[in-house]
């Protein structure tokens, strides 16, 4: 990052983000093709202004399919299980975040499997900075000898949230059923013992 003055060209119109972002999630949910074309017409907007914002459409939909998630914040001084176990099983719409349905959930996930190239700009741009507060809390466990000190920290995050998304692909199973709930808590028991330091 860097600080200054801004470079040539009209500065960012507060807003346009949030219409580009809101039109593109509009042709999503109704499944509906995103083109250069539908997004400015639904949004009023230019395409200068578009891309400006994302120079291609696959980091568009990237950033579409994100808007509306809750930011992970994690305390790593405290109890890191009881904390992560709080985020995963509590309420789960303000662990996703209020605006980000079920619905959409499923259509991300069918969205990156069809296509490797939004696949891999939605893990650069959203996914690796979403797990960097559970990457914190992990590391900071392991220091205090509460974790196993040869944690594989990125393969364990893989296994936890592994556990979700086998439920919502494989099983097709809702996560406010109490059955799919116990599953998960379990799966998540069998992980975190495989994780501490015994």
């Amino acid at each position: 990052m860097t600080t200054g003055t801004r470079g040539p060209g009209r500065p960012r119109t507060e807003g346009h983000d949030e219409r580009i972002l809101e039109a593109t999630l509009a042709l999503i949910d109704s499944d509906e093709p995103v083109t250069v074309n539908r997004v400015l017409e639904i949004s009023g907007l230019s395409r200068a202004a578009l891309y400006r914002r994302w120079p291609t459409m696959t980091d568009l939909v990237a950033a579409a399919l994100d808007h509306g998630r809750s930011t992970i914040d994690i305390d790593a001084s405290t109890d890191v299980k009881r904390t992560l176990s709080t985020l995963l099983f509590g309420d789960i719409e303000a662990a996703r975040g209020k605006h980000y349905s079920d619905r959409r959930f499923r259509k991300r996930v069918a969205l990156v499997m069809d296509n490797p190239e939004l696949q891999q700009a939605y893990w650069s741009s959203h996914v690796r900075r979403r797990r960097r507060a559970m990457t914190l809390a992990l590391e900071a466990a392991v220091a205090r000898g509460e974790l196993r000190a040869d944690l594989d920290v990125d393969a364990a995050i893989d296994a936890i949230n592994g556990i979700f998304y086998y439920q919502a692909v494989a099983r097709g199973a809702q996560f406010d059923d109490p059955e799919t709930l116990q599953r998960c808590i379990a799966a998540f028991e069998i992980v975190w013992r495989g994780m501490e330091n015994r």
